[in-house]
């Protein structure tokens, strides 16, 4: 399974993200492209331990069940649920969130494992830090398919 960690992943992701302009339309979902880099960067911050959301209590209860989902080889599928805190809803600059979300890709992915939250995640509970690198690429990857890239 392919992990934000190992550098031609990561190189692959940015070079899918500069694919992108404001008008990318969206396969499917409700976000606009901006919207969706904001989403994804508020994941990567979550994965480094910048934000620390509290567990869910439907997670502690399926999330065990389904951590799988998040580290499986199988895409995500499409319309995926998410938390309602990481809906983004109103408009964002296109060029601000996009180096906002390479610069955080860049940086998580650089750090490796030891830059990994050890903050369970808020749905599936406690991961690996390879855990993280293989989730954290399924769910950029799930958006980028989002907008066709």
């Amino acid at each position: 399974m392919k992990s934000i960690f190992e550098p031609a992943t990561l190189e692959d992701i940015i070079r899918r993200i500069n694919t992108l302009n404001p008008s990318t339309p969206r396969l499917w979902g409700k976000m606009e492209v901006a919207q969706m880099m904001a989403h994804c960067s508020a994941a990567l911050e979550v994965a480094t331990g910048q934000k620390t959301p509290p567990r869910m209590f439907i997670g502690r209860i399926l999330g065990p069940f389904l951590k799988s989902v998040f580290t499986n080889e199988k895409p995500l599928k499409k319309n995926t649920p998410t938390d309602k805190s990481f809906l983004v809803i109103d408009r964002r600059n296109f060029e601000k969130e996009k180096a906002r979300l390479v610069d955080l890709v860049t940086r998580f992915s650089t750090g490796g494992e030891a830059n990994c939250t050890k903050h369970p995640h808020s749905f599936f509970g406690k991961l690996t830090p390879k855990q993280w690198g293989i989730g954290m690429y399924k769910h950029l990857d799930h958006h980028l398919r989002q907008f066709g890239v």
